[in-house]
């Protein structure tokens, strides 16, 4: 329970949903957890009570993601708060978990769509990962959530799937220059997860969902945050540069 102790981890997007799970298993592990949220404050500061609650430390730090100088801003808030608790300002774990989506048919996406999912989900991880160069301690960890739905055919999740596809590639050409100071780098690609969509309140649809993992269950928060833990300890060390099915099989075809 201890893997994370005297570590410090940063997840984007940790006010709810996967975010919030893979914070709260950092947490539990005993990293102290800076806790990324855009506007919902009040799920970030139940994330932080939550991990105080069970021992662990955390603290909550805003930043819109999407918008010029948005991550330079989160990296200068996170290193200040670091320096301010444990004297130093270098993180271990980085988890680039923030994301937004559209959906809807192709010919209604607009380009303003486009450029608010790429900003978000694909140009912040990236800057964040670069800051991992400067920021990161040598054995450090770098975690990208990406989406199942680009390895499946869904029209209406287009330009979802296209900002998501690019965490692959970050990881796949970025891991040899992470690589030189044992750092890794990784992406994870959860499949459909409970993590309050309305969908699964449509009995007929979450059968549907459901049944196409082998394990015939739904995934939970916490089997992705429990893969994302496991690249993060040291048992991961030898996984780099790779994509990692979290799906429960429904992604195995």
């Amino acid at each position: 329970m201890n893997a994370f102790q005297d570590k410090a981890a940063l997840v984007t997007g940790a006010s709810r949903g996967l975010g919030r799970a893979i914070a709260l298993r950092l947490g539990r592990g005993g990293a102290l957890v800076a806790v990324h949220y855009a506007r919902d404050a009040d799920g970030a500061r139940r994330t932080v009570e939550t991990i105080e609650k069970e021992g662990g430390t955390a603290f909550a730090v805003r930043a819109e993601l999407g918008v010029p100088q948005g991550v330079s801003s989160l990296f200068t808030d996170v290193t200040k708060r670091l320096r301010e608790r444990t004297g130093e300002p270098g993180l271990d774990i980085l988890v680039n978990n923030a994301g937004v989506k559209v959906a809807g048919a192709p010919e209604e996406a607009t380009a303003e769509d486009f450029d608010r999912l790429i900003a978000v989900n694909a140009r912040a991880p990236f800057l964040a990962t670069v800051h991992a160069l400067t920021t990161l301690r040598d054995g450090g960890r770098v975690i990208n959530i990406s989406s199942g739905l680009t390895r499946l055919r869904d029209p209406a999740s287009l330009v979802y799937a296209m900002s998501k596809g690019a965490l692959e590639q970050l990881t796949r050409h970025l891991a040899p220059a992470l690589g030189a100071r044992g750092i890794t780098i990784n992406t994870v690609l959860p499949g459909a997860t409970r993590t309050g969509q309305p969908f699964w309140d449509d009995p007929d649809l979450a059968a549907q969902i459901t049944a196409m993992s082998p394990l015939r269950r739904a995934g939970e928060p916490e089997d992705v945050a429990d893969v994302v833990a496991f690249l993060a300890s040291e048992q991961g060390r030898w996984v780099t540069g790779s994509a990692i099915d979290a799906s429960g099989g429904a992604l195995a075809g």
